[in-house]
């Protein structure tokens, strides 16, 4: 299953890339949380989901998120600069099963719609203490 997720919202590769670290989740999700200290390009969370290992990698684009661990293969991109809305930001979901529970698809999607308000917010103050 896929999801996507538009957030409304200008930026570059560059910036989803400085502003999209594991060093500052607190940052732009409320539903994952660092349970140890970063190291190189993963930490050990917790969440709705119960706890994984968070993979974090830079991409054409922006960034890709994977939960290690994941019966579902659960992993989502943070992209701006491609379809299906260019000149915003995109976020995509995907699980590797066709069809789930419609409890799982709608935490999903409340998922996605708290990482979408935390990007905007994260990306937005970021802007703003650059531009100060």
């Amino acid at each position: 299953m896929e999801f996507f997720k538009i957030v409304d919202l200008q930026t570059s590769e560059v910036k989803l890339q400085e502003c999209l670290s594991l060093e500052n989740l607190d940052t732009y999700s409320n539903d994952l949380f660092p349970l140890q200290k970063v190291e190189k390009d993963r930490v050990q969370i917790g969440g709705i989901w119960g706890e994984f290992t968070l993979m974090h990698q830079s991409i054409s684009g922006g960034v890709r998120f994977a939960l290690k661990e994941c019966p579902n293969a659960l992993a989502w991109t943070v992209t701006t600069g491609f379809p299906p809305k260019e000149k915003k930001v995109v976020i995509h979901l995907v699980v590797n099963r066709k069809e789930r529970e419609p409890e799982f698809i709608e935490e999903i999607r409340e998922f996605m719609e708290d990482l979408s308000e935390g990007i905007l917010k994260a990306l937005m103050e970021r802007e703003s203490v650059l531009t100060n």
